[in-house]
């Protein structure tokens, strides 16, 4: 879904750019105390990456909404206009009630294809936002099983272990890069100096960006696993058979082009659903549809915790 996809370009940003700060730091100024002639301090660079990598995803989690509103174009129902917007005020209001949360921020943006999102730092000051495409294409069941669903996601916390997972993640990233880094830089460039060279530099960057697209694959499957718990509460706040007839009602949509931003186009909730195991498959923030349903279909509200 679109946070998800937010979430992680956000983050990637940042870590390119405490890495390039890094670099810089430790180039010109031999600040970060990693670096010897005999090569890496490795503990003090786990330390230091566990350090910018934490840094890095919570700053992608504290400006995630402000992110989906720009990227978006979301615009917030400060004052209900019509009937409709109403009903959706109304309705996230009743749900948020239901789980003890904050009144979310309600939203809709311009998007013909059906979809929503949630997200925000903290689950008291969240926005819930749907495309005016949902709101054409589904009926007031579907709808409210949908803002459920992401009333769900904020709930459950979703957002922020994410932000942790990714975290850990970063750091990971982060320390595998610079020793891959040190290794060109010693090896390819012959740097002897106590100092990293511009191999290290340049390097260090490349492996963050790669090694980090490739981890992403954890939290895509964080995602998916987080995406039938969001069923269920939508399940449990709507009715099982609204939840299953609103994910029903995306199946049209993944055959229509996607005109979901480029950013976010990897994790619209009405992309095309591959069926079987691939690689792509791995980096997808959401199981198939078919998956969902059958779960929905095995699931009993009641036993819902």
């Amino acid at each position: 879904m679109m946070r998800i996809g937010l979430f992680l370009l956000t983050n990637l940003a940042v870590i390119v750019v405490f890495s390039i700060v890094f670099g810089i730091l430790s180039r010109f100024f031999g600040i970060g105390g990693v670096h010897s002639a005999g090569g890496l301090n490795y503990i003090s660079l786990a330390v230091i990456c566990g350090i910018y990598g934490m840094v890095g995803s919570m700053v992608s989690l504290f400006i995630s909404k402000w992110m989906a509103k720009r990227s978006t174009g979301t615009v917030v129902i400060e004052s209900p206009r019509t009937a409709t917007e109403q009903w959706l005020v109304d309705t996230v209001a009743k749900q948020a009630r239901a789980v003890n949360i904050g009144m979310p921020e309600v939203g809709i943006f311009n998007n013909s294809q059906p979809n929503a999102f949630a997200t925000g730092w903290n689950k008291n000051k969240a926005l819930v936002a749907v495309s005016s495409g949902l709101l054409q294409n589904m009926n007031q069941d579907e709808v409210e099983a949908v803002l459920a669903h992401e009333i769900g996601h904020v709930a459950n916390g979703d957002m922020v272990t994410l932000a942790l997972i990714q975290g850990v993640v970063n750091a990971f990233v982060m320390f595998f890069a610079r020793i891959v880094g040190n290794f060109v830089d010693r090896t390819v460039f012959k740097n002897t100096s106590d100092r990293p060279g511009v191999g290290y530099f340049i390097t260090s960057i490349v492996m963050d960006i790669l090694l980090g697209f490739l981890a992403s694959a954890i939290v895509m499957w964080f995602s998916r696993l987080r995406e039938f718990r969001a069923d269920q509460m939508g399940a449990k706040l709507a009715s099982r058979e609204k939840m299953i007839s609103a994910l029903d009602a995306l199946r049209p949509s993944a055959q229509r082009p996607d005109q979901m931003p480029e950013s976010m186009k990897a994790f619209a909730i009405s992309s095309g659903q591959a069926q079987g195991f691939s690689i792509a498959n791995l980096f997808r923030s959401h199981p198939t549809l078919d998956d969902r349903i059958a779960a929905l279909r095995n699931y009993n509200p009641s036993e819902f915790k």
